[in-house]
């Protein structure tokens, strides 16, 4: 049976949906990634990363659905490059609000933002408590790959901390996922190596955020490192990113406020 729910009919949606079931909405982003990435990079990741966790969960018995990916969200960090799509804080935020609407037509209650774009981060952890507010919904966020800051260690790149834009790991992941899609001819490192060496301001686990956009460290717009990027990695980062999902689906199943 498929876990899409956009392939089901409206009346097997509203029988097959429980107060038990999970929605799993995989939100990515059509941006500027390079000249060596297609735009649709984060999309590519959130939407295979969703139907390989929620295939596995399903099969190891949960109730867990996969919603259509929004692809088209906030991206103002690469507005200046041709091709990227990218929609205002406001206008995602609303979009985010009508779609939690539009869950209450069904029993399900439980929505996952399974994410593969940075620039989301903040706005979908305050969705999670705006649905929950105004609907009622036991709502949730987590990424959608789990790729480590990559500082040279055991014969890795050293990306200082700074490789969390078409760097290694993303580049590897697309290779194993959509090699076609990928130029390696056009690879070549932007590692702002001298924010890496700062304890308290940077990217990831750092304290202290900043304002920027991807342009402001060269006209690129890459943040990392992709020169040493190969399928073989990214078929790891991707196997070791889906099962971290589905584990954590398990536990968003058990999940209650109340002991």
């Amino acid at each position: 049976m498929t876990r899409l729910l956009a392939e089901l009919s409206g009346p097997a949606a509203a029988e097959a949906l429980t107060e038990d079931s999970i929605l799993v909405l995989p939100t990515g982003a059509i941006e500027h990634h390079g000249p060596h990435l297609p735009l649709a990079t984060d999309a590519i990741v959130a939407e295979a990363s969703a139907t390989a966790a929620v295939a596995r969960a399903a099969a190891q018995g949960l109730d867990v659905w996969q919603l259509p990916t929004l692809s088209i969200t906030k991206s103002d960090e690469h507005s200046w490059a041709p091709g990227t799509l990218w929609l205002t804080p406001e206008t995602m935020m609303q979009t985010i609000v009508d779609i939690g609407r539009s869950i209450l037509t069904t029993r399900a209650r439980t929505l996952v933002f399974l994410n593969g774009h940075g620039g989301n981060v903040a706005l979908l952890n305050v969705a999670n408590r705006e649905l929950r507010r105004r609907f009622g919904l036991r709502t949730f966020f987590m990424p959608a790959a789990r790729v480590p800051s990559f500082d040279g260690t055991d014969g890795g790149p050293n990306e200082h901390g700074t490789g969390i834009h078409a760097g290694h790991g993303e580049t590897s992941m697309i290779m194993h996922l959509r090699p076609e899609l990928v130029d390696p001819s056009t690879f070549a490192a932007t590692v702002p190596a001298h924010i890496g060496d700062f304890r308290h301001i940077g990217f990831n686990s750092k304290p202290v955020t900043f304002g920027w956009l991807s342009n402001d460290f060269g006209p690129t717009g890459v943040l990392g490192d992709p020169t040493g990027a190969n399928a073989a990695h990214g078929a790891e980062l991707f196997e070791q990113s889906v099962s971290f999902v589905v584990e954590a689906l398990e536990e968003i199943s058990r999940f209650d406020y109340t002991a």
